[in-house]
């Protein structure tokens, strides 16, 4: 039997493909975080609808929420932009839209928050190459703690004490890895966090060039005031990528623990995209398929070659507590349907 946690799916394309949401950089720039400010009931049918399918935790609204997108986003009531005296309220809402939508109450829920490249027009989650205002780790670091600390002061409430998890999602480069380790030490938020990272390239490095070895000791090495996250992994990754990824993470990992340099092996977390071979262009915004993507897909339905991955790792070890989902084009359909991969016989 693997030990799974069903985690949710592509939020932004869920509330694009089937609530016929639209999103700009020019006119949302928080995404579907823009959802918070602009239509919260349509973000609680979406993220309902993964309830719904049975997830065992669900990823908040926040994953591109940052001072300066609020303040770039202009509503009738803020014609010139949302002060940071206002994000407060939609962080909250944030939350409360996730309680309610879990539905389930063991399901937990995971404050989800995306890299700095996230946040930059055009996005830089598959480059990597951020501005010079953000281009090392101690200015990582210090952008990444001050996100935290919205949360932790919301007219004297800290919202982080509702999450069980904190995700540091799609992280592109190698100094942003130790900066959020270091960031959510210095929070004091108690929950625990995994970190994964993204593939888009066509050998197994991060955008900066960065190796699975380096990511895995990055990761879960130990560093002064720096914490070891719960688990590591991977998302935002094509489905076809993820064998020969996994099985590098958990040779890395059992290098690890065999020399001394990690203690405990954290859990696999995985969440690929629900896509065919498409690739999100950051410029046109449009869902496409390089040439690059012909020839290599699977016959197999997404979530059989997921789950599959996933019983071989568990199988190979040393992983054997795993966090599985879906990121960009996983539907809360295709959530279920993984989720039955692993409950039937």
């Amino acid at each position: 039997m693997v030990s799974v946690q069903i985690l949710d799916g592509g939020l932004g394309t869920s509330l694009q493909d089937k609530y016929g949401v639209k999103f700009s950089s020019t006119d949302t720039p928080l995404w579907a975080s823009h959802m918070l400010v602009s239509d919260p009931k349509t973000l609680q049918a979406c993220q309902s609808d993964f309830g719904e399918a049975g997830v065992d935790i669900l990823l908040t609204a926040t994953y591109q929420v940052y001072t300066e997108g609020f303040q770039k986003t202009k509503t009738a009531e803020f014609p010139e932009g949302i002060p940071a005296s206002e994000v407060g309220k939609y962080l909250r809402t944030a939350v409360d839209v996730a309680e309610v939508s879990k539905l389930r109450d063991s399901a937990k829920i995971a404050l989800s928050l995306g890299p700095y490249g996230a946040c930059m027009i055009p996005g830089q989650e598959y480059g990597g190459l951020y501005d010079e205002e953000h281009d090392d780790e101690d200015k990582l670091y210090q952008w990444h703690l001050e996100r935290l600390r919205l949360f932790q002061n919301v007219e004297g409430q800290d919202l982080t004490s509702r999450i069980q998890y904190v995700a540091f999602e799609t992280l592109p480069r190698l100094d942003e890895v130790r900066a959020v380790r270091r960031a959510i030490h210095d929070s004091g938020i108690n929950a625990p966090f995994w970190i994964t990272c993204v593939f888009p390239r066509e050998d197994e490095c991060l955008p900066d060039g960065s190796s699975v070895e380096q990511v895995v000791e990055a990761s879960i090495a130990p560093v002064e005031r720096a914490l070891v996250p719960c688990g590591i992994g991977m998302n935002c990754t094509k489905v076809h990528k993820l064998s020969g990824l996994v099985d590098k993470f958990g040779a890395c990992v059992q290098h690890a623990i065999s020399t001394g340099l990690a203690s405990d092996v954290p859990s696999l977390v995985l969440y690929p995209d629900g896509t065919n071979g498409e690739v999100y262009n950051t410029t046109t915004q449009i869902w496409e398929k390089p040439a690059a993507e012909k020839g290599k897909q699977d016959a197999r339905p997404w979530e059989v070659q997921l789950a599959q991955i996933v019983k071989e790792a568990n199988a190979k070890g040393p992983f054997k507590n795993f966090i599985v989902g879906g990121c960009c084009k996983a539907s809360h359909k295709d959530i279920n349907k993984l989720r039955e991969q692993f409950t039937t016989a």
